[in-house]
């Protein structure tokens, strides 16, 4: 690592980075492999991007050590390579492949110093100084592609439990929310959340969670289910809960959990007939029980 910046060295680097950027930007590229989703296009005009934020940098008065932190053309041309990659979510592509590009970049530079001077002096502090400012860019753009993959797989998350919770009008005044698989306390936000918005945009009285699909009923299960009912009639509707099995009963009963003031039925049939017995007597909730 360079004790202090090298002006001489600095300015090489910035004449090299202008006078051979494209060069420089198909060399790079041409060592990535293509996936289909990324054309050879792509790569060389991502290439140059970064290397004219490296010349400018390089150019400029910053420390080399500090140029990949607060350089912003530098630090923005790293973070939308990275971020790109991890939108594209390519076969090849991962936080070490992201990370490894950046590496080539530093093979394809000191290729290229070798051939704008002869002074091995020169050569060698230009080698170490490339090396710390394209260490320090690799890092980034791990950290980056990292944290970017996390941020889509919590946005997939969120977009396939709102998938798998629908709200269903099945009448005037009647929604339906058919759910399958397990029932876990993120879930059971995405389907309070969605019933409730269901329930104030339809004008709904009565809303049906049918439970049909899902595999079993323990303790969690039943205090999310008693959270959503109470919180939908502080709505003002009345909530029935379909698909109560033999088995589903047998282990509400073995738990003690009381769903006494809860009307419930062992289907969605029933439940939608129920939600006609209440909706004919006013809509009032309540009219039916048991």
């Amino acid at each position: 690592m360079l004790g202090t910046d090298d002006s001489q060295v600095r300015t090489v680097l910035a004449r090299m980075l202008d006078e051979d950027r494209a060069a420089l930007a198909r060399d790079w590229a041409g060592q990535e492999p293509h996936d289909g989703d990324r054309s050879g296009q792509e790569l060389r005009r991502e290439a140059v991007e970064l290397l004219e934020a490296l010349r400018d940098a390089l150019a400029g008065t910053l420390p080399v050590s500090r140029i990949v932190d607060q350089d912003p053309a530098v630090r923005d041309a790293l973070t939308s390579l990275s971020e790109r990659r991890a939108r594209a979510g390519a076969r090849r592509s991962n936080p070490s492949a992201t990370a490894m590009a950046i590496l080539a970049l530093k093979r394809t530079m000191l290729s290229a110093i070798e051939r704008h001077t002869d002074d091995s002096a020169l050569r060698y502090r230009a080698a170490l100084l490339v090396n710390e400012l394209l260490d320090s860019a690799g890092v980034l753009t791990f950290e980056v592609y990292s944290a970017g993959r996390e941020r889509i797989i919590r946005e997939q998350h969120s977009q396939v439990l709102e998938l798998s919770t629908p709200v269903v009008r099945l009448w005037r005044h009647v929604l339906a929310v058919p759910l399958i698989g397990t029932l876990d306390s993120a879930r059971t936000q995405v389907v309070m959340n969605n019933l409730l918005e269901a329930i104030q945009d339809n004008e709904a009285r009565v809303a049906i969670i049918d439970i049909t699909g899902v595999p079993t009923v323990d303790t969690a299960v039943a205090q999310h289910l008693l959270q959503t009912v109470s919180a939908v009639r502080l709505m003002g509707a009345e909530c029935v809960i379909s698909g109560i099995r033999p088995s589903i009963a047998q282990t509400i009963t073995q738990l003690g959990i009381d769903l006494s003031h809860i009307v419930t039925r062992g289907s969605l049939a029933d439940a939608l007939a129920t939600a006609m017995q209440l909706l004919g007597d006013g809509g009032r909730p309540g009219a039916v029980t048991g």
